[in-house]
């Protein structure tokens, strides 16, 4: 069981995400009033990375590569922990898109 102070595991979200577009309250994962990653027109966004349960950058595969562009500083702790998850997102990416 976990308690309020152990941290979230870094997760990988797609576009369009429901936890990030569906909710009315978004505060529990969105800091600081930032605009919910969904543009105006026919443009698609990055996935979203979750850090500690909170968005904390876009991500996207460039040539079978998974790129991170935090938009708040992460930890060195932090980028260790995403480091494990994003292999993860490798391997589902490598089966799934072949």
């Amino acid at each position: 069981m976990s308690t309020p102070d152990t941290p979230a595991p870094p997760r990988f979200l797609p576009e369009y995400d429901n936890l990030l577009l569906s909710h009315a309250d978004r505060s529990r994962v969105i800091m600081n009033d930032r605009q919910v990653p969904l543009p105006p027109g026919n443009g698609a966004r990055p996935g979203t990375l979750l850090v500690d349960g909170f968005w904390r950058a876009i991500w996207s595969l460039r040539a079978g590569e998974i790129h991170v562009e935090p938009f708040t500083p992460l930890s060195p702790a932090e980028r260790d922990a995403v480091e494990p998850e994003a292999e993860m997102l490798r391997g589902f990416l490598a089966i799934h898109t072949g």
